[in-house]
């Protein structure tokens, strides 16, 4: 600036005219270069602080997750989780192929079950995959380990993809906030913490890196950018079921493109690629096989990929018909292809040859249709409808800022954004349906909140710096005004552009009004050439701006201008909301989703921590006291912590794919123990294990499970058991003395309870107090005739029975049945040792001779 001083000083004194033009013109490129240099220095910066900041964010959203294992040990917990452990360990001992044709014969007794084929594989080959390499590079890790830190580690992951997600949709400071949300937010959290090794753990980060990779190769129409779309699907598809999702809501997008006008080639030459190779790599992971050609929710994406081809051919014809012949075309070939189309679905699902919706798909429309139909689907808490509270603690006050997101995409919408619009209204849906959907939810949630920060920050927080002759020139107005129709910004980001017409949307209301017609008839002409996609250059800010006061003529030259009294609030609130979310969600994440299942920990009454590691405990007792081939029945619950942990056979476990197998041991739980004996010796079961939280109030043990026992065993036993016989008469479940007799001598009821009578549980209380129902429970007079007690852990949390070998004579208090002699029977025909018999024989009375023969006895005498 002040060489810019000196020139003009020279140019003023007796300097001549060209020799000032020119040293005017050498100090303009001085002061170009010397911006030019600044913009590369910001540049860099903002580089720089973009690595730092995402890099942070991975580290946090890493460490967030480790509470459990700080607090309790490095352990897998849930339910799941202990099967994909075991799966795990099989492969990295014998390899994939083994992995593949494993046939678990310790699992769904005596059926056994093929595991290679009824998993989604991507989860332990990843872990298999990490734990060769670490291995080959001379790391000794446990497989377990990296079982345990893999969800932690792919969250870091899932950071990244959002932030590349969002960069994509809006820009790199969105992108970097809806990375820092989703590093913490608690609804992600509660399926990636240490130690919770299930799909769920890698198939979010799968999820966001395919929907990223999609919007790139509709961006661009680039053959690699769709080709690595289909790679990151066929990664999901192997990773988790949920790829239904994606395979669903692509095609949507594509759909509502059409029907919104706008179809190109890059939508074409995307979604085809996409289609093809993620259908053909897709269909080579064994548990999907032939299903997407062959079940109703993938066809979704076949009609499209039909009618994509349709509307291009019919484009390509517009070209060589006329008006009125392409409109007689055009009518023809939709009606045409609609009526092939549902005929074609139609026919072939009636034939057999396309499966039709699946009772889990049902349960998504209608959520009293699992319960009705498939009690098993619904006995599952994490298939319940969301309830609004679930949705504040999962997400906080992302919730209010979610819908202000949605409102910034639809007034600037484009081609990526129309997909971001349907993704946030499908996953509104369906986490609404079922709690376990929230985790499709909550990333859109974390990008659609960030959008929404990041527009208001922009909006209240942007610095202006002004001088008086910038403000008085007519030449900073004209810089202004094309700075209102976007410049590319040095960090690439796009932020929306206004549409043609509606004046500069950050201008003085004095320049709206002088320019209000102007604008308006430019955007009247070039109004069929304006494409929404070309909002990716990065509006300038006015220094006009409502809430600035940048034309303040008291301001001196370089001065900063801040935000105003009203922006000043709105940051300070948006602070103080955000600082409550980053509480909200350690505290969530510390004590509601870092607690492991398998152990329980209590705060006494001195603030002391105690530690009931009662599953432990039992399932170790089963496994060093048991025969190796020993048998044991429990509810479905439990069946991978049995066989991961205790390492014996199970009849069901929560793979769930035989609901007769599950119905039958449901019956044999809800049945008097005669009964369930005799279905416990055809199933060759040797223990029986219960869980039972009477004791310490645990309320998540069979007895507040039974009722769904009762109910899918009804659903395949009807005429043996019915849920109105375990109610009251006043339509009550009580455990009590006024509970129902078929409930208090049903097989779970006694071997809950059995001897509990005799304990008295808390001072005052009498015994046999129930503290998870709050009852004296009715039958404390418990005897078992075919059962034993084998174990109870120490808090009578698991207790174990075994079943007693028949007796060779069984006692009986029935009378002894009266034994009828009955005449000896002889047949005509017998053997040769019984002497015969002469149907003509003459009677003969013992001392007499009779005349006949008395005269030829004599007669031959003489």
């Amino acid at each position: 600036m002040a060489e810019v001083a000196s020139a003009k000083q020279t140019v003023a004194g007796a300097v001549p005219p060209a020799q000032a033009a020119k040293s005017v013109k050498d100090n303009g490129k001085l002061l170009e270069e010397s911006k030019q240099r600044s913009m590369d220095v910001i540049a860099g910066t903002q580089s720089l602080l973009t690595i730092i900041i995402l890099a942070l964010a991975c580290i946090v959203s890493f460490s967030s997750r480790l509470f459990a294992v700080i607090r309790f040990e490095s352990i897998i917990h849930e339910f799941d989780p202990w099967f994909n452990y075991r799966s795990t360990h099989y492969m990295a001992m014998n390899g994939y192929y083994k992995f593949l044709n494993w046939f678990d014969d310790r699992a769904w007794y005596p059926l056994g079950r093929i595991v290679g084929g009824t998993v989604y594989p991507g989860l332990m080959v990843t872990s298999g995959l990490i734990h060769h390499v670490l291995n080959s590079l001379h790391f000794t890790v446990h497989i377990r380990d990296v079982c345990v830190f893999l969800a932690p580690i792919f969250s870091g992951f899932t950071s990244i993809a959002a932030f590349l997600l969002t960069r994509e949709v809006w820009n790199t400071r969105a992108g970097l906030l809806a990375a820092c949300f989703i590093a913490i937010v608690p609804g992600y959290i509660s399926r990636s913490v240490a130690g919770s090794y299930d799909n769920e753990g890698i198939a979010i980060f799968a999820l966001l890196f395919t929907y990223f990779l999609w919007l790139k190769s509709v961006k661009t129409g680039s053959l690699f950018w769709a080709t690595s779309a289909a790679l990151a699907y066929f990664y999901m598809v192997s990773a988790w079921g949920g790829y239904v999702f994606i395979i669903n809501l692509v095609p949507l997008h594509v759909f509502a493109l059409l029907l919104m006008g706008r179809f190109s080639h890059r939508i074409f030459i995307a979604y085809t690629t996409f289609y093809l190779l993620g259908l053909i790599m897709s269909m080579q992971v064994p548990f999907v096989g032939f299903q997407p050609i062959r079940t109703s929710e993938h066809m979704a994406a076949a009609g499209v990929f039909v009618l994509l081809h349709a509307y291009a051919a019919l484009r390509y014809l517009q070209s060589h018909l006329t008006g009125k012949q392409f409109r007689v075309l055009f009518l023809a070939s939709i009606v045409a292809a609609a009526g092939g189309v549902f005929v074609g679905v139609v026919g072939l699902t009636y034939l057999g040859y396309v499966a039709p919706w699946s009772g889990r798909f049902y349960s998504l429309y209608d959520t009293g249709y699992a319960k009705i139909h498939i009690p098993i689907i619904a006995s599952v808490s994490e298939h319940q409808p969301t309830t609004w509270t679930s949705f504040f603690f999962d997400l906080h006050v992302l919730v209010c800022l979610f819908p202000a997101g949605i409102w910034f995409i639809m007034k600037y919408l484009t081609d990526e954004r129309v997909f971001v619009v349907l993704y946030a209204i499908s996953a509104v849906y369906f986490a609404g349906v079922m709690v376990r959907l929230m985790l499709t939810l909550t990333p859109v949630v974390c990008i659609l909140a960030a959008i929404a920060v990041s527009h208001s920050l922009d909006n209240y927080m942007r610095p202006v710096f002004s001088t008086k002759e910038e403000n008085n020139s007519s030449k900073s107005t004209k810089k202004e005004s094309e700075a209102s129709k976007g410049a590319e910004s040095p960090g690439g980001d796009h932020t929306p552009q206004p549409a043609k017409g509606e004046g500069a949307r950050t201008g003085s209301k004095a320049e709206k009004r002088g320019k209000k017609d102007k604008g308006k008839d430019k955007g009247e002409k070039g109004e069929g050439k304006i494409l929404y996609d070309r909002a990716k250059k990065q509006v300038k800010p006015s220094s006009s701006a409502p809430l600035s006061s940048a034309h303040d003529p008291a301001l001196g030259p370089g001065e900063l201008v801040g935000s105003s009294n009203v922006g000043s609030i709105v940051i300070l609130l948006l602070m103080m909301f955000l600082v409550l979310f980053a509480v909200h969600c350690t505290w969530v994440t510390s004590n509601a989703y870092s607690s492991p299942s398998v152990v329980l920990a209590t705060t006494g009454y001195d603030g002391s921590r105690n530690i009931l590691d009662d599953f432990r405990e039992a399932y170790f007792w089963l496994r060093q006291n048991t025969p190796d081939d020993a048998r044991v029945m429990s509810w479905w619950d439990y069946g991978y912590q049995i066989a991961g942990m205790a390492n014996r056979t199970t009849l069901v476990d929560n793979n769930t794919w035989n609901n007769s197998h599950i119905a039958l041991v449901g019956k044999a739980m809800s049945s008097t123990e005669d009964k369930a004996y005799v279905i416990m010796r055809s199933l060759s079961v040797d223990y029986v294990l219960v869980i039972f939280g009477g004791m310490i109030g645990y309320s998540g043990d069979d007895i507040n499970k039974f009722l769904w026992m009762v109910r899918i065993a009804e659903g395949e036993h009807p005429q043996d058991i019915k849920e109105s016989n375990y109610f009251t008469p006043q339509g009550e479940f009580r455990v009590d003395a006024a509970g129902s007799p078929t409930l208090l001598n049903c097989l779970m009821y006694k071997m809950a309870y059995y001897r509990f009578g005799e304990v008295q549980t808390g001072i005052g209380s009498p015994s046999g107090y129930d503290r998870t129902r709050n009852v004296e429970i009715g039958n404390k007079n418990i005897k078992l005739t075919h059962l034993e007690e084998a174990y109870t852990s120490e808090h009578w949390l698991v207790r174990i029975y075994r079943v007693k070998d028949p007796e060779n004579r069984p006692e009986t208090n029935k009378p002894l049945r009266a034994i009828k002699h009955k005449r000896k029977y002889y047949p005509r025909k017998t053997s040769g040792k019984k002497r015969g018999i002469i149907r003509n024989k003459t009677p003969v009375t013992k001392g007499k001779r009779s005349k006949g023969a008395s005269g030829k006895r004599g007669t031959k005498a003489k």
